[in-house]
Parts: structure tokens; C-alpha cells; sequence
């Protein structure tokens, strides 16, 4: 498995920030109210990465020595688990700014609660994106010595001779 780049987190984030935007300039030009996260979204965000900590935190003991061995399936499984909360947290928190960006930009100043809300929404979503990056190289297995001579040739031979 690759570890997550910084790549698939800024496409993450670019779609998010536009789908924010968008869906409040959707809902504008319909003549409705824009769109407010509910104060359970950061909360659930930062639960979420405190969750993904917890689970990766034996499986460093593991790796450094100090627990008993590592599952490697586990290992995988919360890896894969904090990949895609560092791409939801990405997406989200990104999300959340364009909500921001759009209520910025109106010639009407934002009520205090929604804005409170949407910046609290992002700093979850980068909360979150921390969270994930680091249990994910909580779960990083080091290589064995067998990994890189799995060819089964002496380094410094040839592989006929």
C-alpha cells in the first residue's frame, strides 16, 4: 500500500471547496438560506480522528518492539481506515472553507453562529487530516532483511553466475 500524498489530499480539498461554493451559490440563486454544517459535524470529525489514534497506537507499540506482534492484516485494515479519513478530513475541511469563502464574499456580513460553525467544520477537517497522517505512519510495518533480497541472489552477484 502507498502512503497518502499530498496529491490526492489537494484534489480532495479542490473538489470540496468548489462543492461548498457551488452549493451555496445553488442555494442563493434558488432564494433559499445557505448551507450551515450542524455543530455535530466537527465534534463527529474530531471523535473520528481521536478513533483512527486509538486504533493505530497498538499497532506502533507493535512495530517498535514494545507489544507483542503485529496482525499485518489489522495493520492494513487501519491504515486503509486512516487513508480515507485523511481524504474525507481533506475533503470536508476544504468544504467547509468554500461555505466560508462564499459567505465572505456576499455583500452581507455572515451571522456569527454560522460562521463559527464553518470554521469550526475546517479545523476539524484539519484536525482530522493530522490525525490520519499520523496513524497511518503509526502502521507502517519497518521492511524485513528478507524484503530486499527476495530475489535470493547475494547482493554484488550476478543472478546466473
Amino acid at each position: 500500500m502507498k502512503r497518502t500524498g499530498a496529491g490526492i489530499l489537494l484534489v480532495a480539498a479542490a473538489i470540496g471547496f468548489v462543492a461548498g461554493f457551488g452549493i451555496d451559490v445553488a442555494l442563493t440563486a434558488n432564494g433559499q438560506a445557505t448551507f450551515t454544517p450542524a455543530v455535530m459535524l466537527p465534534i463527529l470529525l474530531v471523535i473520528l480522528g481521536g478513533g483512527v489514534l486509538a486504533l493505530a497506537w497498538p499497532i506502533r507499540r507493535a512495530t517498535r518492539g514494545t507489544a507483542r506482534s503485529v496482525d499485518p492484516f489489522r495493520a492494513l485494515r487501519v491504515a486503509m481506515l486512516a487513508k480515507a479519513s485523511s481524504i474525507l478530513g481533506s475533503g470536508v475541511g476544504a468544504a467547509a472553507l468554500g461555505l466560508l469563502a462564499y459567505l465572505l464574499t456576499r455583500p452581507v456580513g455572515p451571522p456569527l453562529g454560522s460562521t463559527g460553525t464553518i470554521i469550526a467544520t475546517a479545523v476539524a477537517g484539519a484536525v482530522l487530516v493530522a490525525a490520519a497522517l499520523v496513524a497511518e505512519h503509526w502502521c507502517t510495518i519497518r521492511k524485513d532483511d528478507d524484503d530486499d533480497n527476495a530475489s535470493g541472489v547475494e547482493p554484488g552477484t550476478a543472478a546466473g553466475s
